[in-house]
């Protein structure tokens, strides 16, 4: 039996479980992939573990494979026209989506694609604030060489992570999750950590920062930041934003 407050996968509860937690006031975020044992790990440590058990975010995994065709339960098959490689059918896909929203119609559906709108900094801001309005994400990890086109029809964000090809969307996706998830009210621990780090004001960069010790290796902390000054501190971070020093 589950603890109060987590779920398991209903498709497949033989798997171990699902490390999600449901709240009234959360982010989801499902995960459709061949390969959940690539991204499980990242989710159940660090600032993730937190904000699930925080009950700010509900990861939950559907395995493409469930869909697949035939006795062998295919996902793919040759491109038409030929070439190399090997494409993501319609019908896998779409039967694992429309399985999804049937349970909740206004899930947003999420494609990792080198076709789509560069992700930014601010891209991760409008998704993180519509919490807490229970905003939920269905993230389609593409694989292969890539999908059948007329997936873009079920698909409402694509999203570029640049301008490289990587082998599965995977990674695409714990990268979206991440920037997404950090920006959730309660995940970081101080209120205004997001709010003055690199990027949060369009391509600013974030003032350099420095700890103990004072002198390492004779590269000293800049004497105005141990002033107690916090007029000089703050004149010197806005002036040294966007640059790094030697």
């Amino acid at each position: 039996m589950c603890p109060i407050g987590w779920a398991r996968n209903s498709r497949e509860s033989h798997r171990k479980m699902v490390f999600s937690c449901y709240n009234t006031a959360m982010v989801r975020f499902t995960i459709i992939t061949l390969f959940r044992e690539a991204i499980e790990p990242y989710l159940q440590s660090s600032m993730m573990e937190k904000a699930t058990r925080k009950g700010l975010v509900q990861f939950d995994f559907v395995n493409l494979r469930d869909f697949g065709l035939g006795p062998h339960k295919s996902v793919d098959d040759t491109p038409y026209g030929g070439g190399d490689g090997m494409l993501l059918r319609c019908e896998p896909v779409f039967a694992a989506i429309e399985q999804v929203k049937a349970a909740d119609p206004a899930a947003v559906v999420i494609l990792p694609t080198p076709v789509g709108e560069v992700w930014k900094q601010e891209s991760a801001r409008v998704f993180a604030e519509k919490y807490p309005d229970n905003p939920h994400y269905i993230i389609l990890c593409p694989h292969y060489e890539g999908y059948d086109e007329r997936i873009l029809s079920i698909v409402d964000y694509k999203v570029s992570l640049g301008k490289y090809v990587l082998t599965g969307g995977e990674l695409p996706a714990l990268i979206i999750i991440d920037s997404v998830v950090r920006l959730i009210p309660g995940v970081l621990g101080g209120e205004t950590s997001a709010e003055i780090e690199s990027f949060s004001d369009g391509d600013n960069l974030e003032y350099p920062q420095y700890t103990r010790p004072e002198d390492f290796r004779g590269m000293k902390v800049p004497e105005v930041l141990l002033s107690g000054n916090h007029g000089e501190i703050a004149k010197w971070r806005k002036e040294h934003s966007g640059t790094t020093l030697s």
